[in-house]
């Protein structure tokens, strides 16, 4: 939950969804004020941190998307994927950064994904999160 600079509250909804095509992780997620109202993308990117609102306009994997989602049937935004595989594979410093069999690989990817997408919305991860690898 969110305050807007009138002292509306804006509510946040994000569901991380596997997509098929992509393979990897997607962030969806919907904004919208306290009477259930949806939120205008360019109200939503005024709630953003400073630095995740300049980095919509600069960086190719935070482009924001609006589609169906795969389980709800509904219109979500999300951080649209075509870039992600690339930078987590620079991320994990690994060629074969795909989701495995290793618990842990994909407990390591989730959390270092999350750690990136997560920041366009202000969110940042415990630090044990990523020393418990």
């Amino acid at each position: 939950v969110l305050n807007d600079g009138d002292g509306e509250e804006h509510r946040y909804d994000l569901h991380v969804v596997y997509s098929d095509s992509y393979r990897v992780p997607i962030l969806y997620f919907r904004a919208y004020r306290n009477d259930g109202q949806p939120l205008l993308l360019d109200v939503i990117e005024k709630d953003f941190p400073a630095d995740s609102a300049q980095l919509l306009t600069t960086a190719k994997w935070t482009f924001i998307t609006q589609e169906e989602h795969p389980e709800l049937g509904r219109p979500w935004y999300t951080l649209h994927p075509c870039g992600t595989s690339e930078w987590m594979k620079l991320l994990l410093n690994s060629d074969t950064c795909s989701v495995g069999e290793d618990g842990v690989l994909v407990q390591k990817y989730l959390v270092s994904w999350f750690s990136v997408v997560g920041q366009v919305f202000g969110i940042k991860l415990p630090f044990e999160m990523h020393t418990d690898l």
